[in-house]
């Protein structure tokens, strides 16, 4: 798996690739805690090439969700090029609710 953030004027752009598995979803959950503890409160996740995503990566984002919007203000993670697959598991176990999916980084970022 490989984070790469990219930040932004209102908000931190984080994509990820490869694998977000039981080894691997802890480098993702530090990353999300990184830009938060950075003061960041609005945060673009980009799915596009991640290939596999456990229950220990949807843990990470589901944490990430839960930290921004106690920040005063609250903030947003929001998910963009999510692949259909994962769509559908997100579908699955409601995170439809949770997250906000954007079909591109532009609609992403221009939500906030």
């Amino acid at each position: 798996m490989e984070i790469k953030t990219e930040s932004m004027k209102r908000v931190v752009l984080v994509n990820v690739s490869g694998e977000v598995n039981s080894a691997t979803a802890p480098d993702l959950d530090q990353a999300l805690r990184d830009q938060i503890a950075a003061g960041h409160k609005n945060l673009v996740v980009n799915l596009r090439e991640v290939s596999f995503m456990s229950s220990a990566g949807l843990q990470a984002l589901i944490g990430a969700q839960m930290k921004v919007r106690r920040m005063v203000p609250g903030g947003n993670v929001v998910l963009a090029e999510v692949p259909p697959r994962l769509r559908e598991t997100f579908e699955l176990v409601g995170f439809h609710h949770l997250f906000t999916l954007y079909d591109s980084n532009l609609d992403a970022v221009g939500s906030f």
